[in-house]
């Protein structure tokens, strides 16, 4: 088996830029409620926006030599997506690796373990979301795998499927169904714009969402 795959699919540029409009939630929504990540990777810094492409990443625990790799083989716009094996006592990132990604025009690192240098990349506006943060060293010693399918967050993420991130956590969408998932998130948006509208005039969530019908099931029954 090859360890390190070069060439991947990826999505349009047009396609990326669609869903960077979006909010994850939609997103996951419009993905039939598939494809989020587990709760523990959230944004090293608020107002975190991510959208892209996965790469993928294998690395042993402890040891960021394939995340380097990867920074070389990435294309602008790839969002480095990284199986760490939970390993959250090391820092996989850091400023170093910022620079060097940003440099590539990487769109962003997701990541299953832990990051360091958190002011440095907050300074430099670097888009991550890992499962911690520690000063802890790595070894550069094991090659890992670049460009296979990969757990993280406890999704399947295969290379090229699409990854947004937002204060609300990361969604992954297979990139087959990147179309169809978009053309319904901007319906779902569309909708919530038409719902929030009526809000914003004084209506109530009961009767906008059709839920006092419910509620009047149980025997409650509002004014």
């Amino acid at each position: 088996m090859q360890p390190f795959i070069q060439e991947i699919p990826r999505a349009s540029a047009a396609l990326i830029a669609g869903f960077a409009e979006q909010e994850t939630a939609t997103v996951y929504e419009a993905n039939d409620k598939q494809g989020a990540m587990i709760h523990t990777i959230r944004p090293l810094y608020p107002g975190i926006k991510l959208c892209g492409s996965a790469l993928t990443v294998r690395c042993q625990a402890a040891d960021n030599l394939t995340l380097h790799a990867a920074i070389a083989l990435a294309q602008p716009g790839d969002v480095i997506v990284a199986d760490v094996g939970e390993a959250l006592e090391a820092g996989h990132w850091g400023e170093i690796t910022t620079i060097a990604a940003q440099q590539r025009g990487i769109a962003g690192l997701v990541i299953n373990g832990g990051v360091r240098d958190v002011a440095a990349i907050r300074h430099r506006g670097f888009p991550i979301f890992s499962a911690s943060v520690s000063m802890k060293a790595t070894v550069k010693a094991s090659p890992g795998q670049i460009n296979h399918p990969i757990i993280c967050g406890g999704v399947l993420v295969h290379p090229g499927d699409i990854v947004l991130g937002d204060d609300d956590g990361v969604v992954v969408v297979p990139r087959e169904r990147a179309e169809a998932v978009l053309a319904d998130a901007r319906e779902r948006t569309a909708r919530e714009a038409a719902i929030m509208e009526r809000l914003q005039a004084g209506e109530l969530t009961v009767d906008v969402l059709g839920f006092r019908s419910i509620l009047q099931d149980h025997g409650i029954h509002l004014p």
